[in-house]
């Protein structure tokens, strides 16, 4: 039996970015940037329930990094009811990365960059 394959949402996910751009839009004035402003910024691009299968996640992930299927610890059974939460991360406004994190009961059970986050 195949694995079933969870999608996060296209019009968060374009949220997310278009939010970044926004921060950034425009020409960037180093006289006006803040020292510690390195042009990294990682925002929510929403939350999803999903269902452990065969010991794992699986998702699409956005921006090109397709399918990956998530690891979960054996103490937790297979129909365990989850959420996977996605972070679109950019660098002044250009996407660079996700990050995903999946939790059980609100503790975040795994963690995984992917790209640069």
């Amino acid at each position: 039996m195949a694995d079933t394959v969870h999608n996060f949402d296209d019009k968060s996910i374009e949220a997310a970015l278009e939010a970044a751009r926004g921060h950034y839009k425009g020409n960037i004035d180093a006289s006006a940037v803040s020292p510690g402003e390195d042009g990294h910024l990682a925002l929510a691009a929403g939350c999803i329930s999903v269902t452990v299968e065969n010991g794992k996640v699986c998702l699409n992930l956005p921006l090109g990094f397709g399918k990956y299927c998530f690891p979960i610890p054996k103490i937790i059974p297979d129909g365990t009811a989850a959420e996977a939460c996605l972070h679109i991360c950019t660098t002044w406004g250009i996407p660079t990365g996700v990050r995903v994190t999946i939790s059980v009961a609100g503790k975040v059970i795994v963690s995984k960059s992917f790209g640069k986050c």
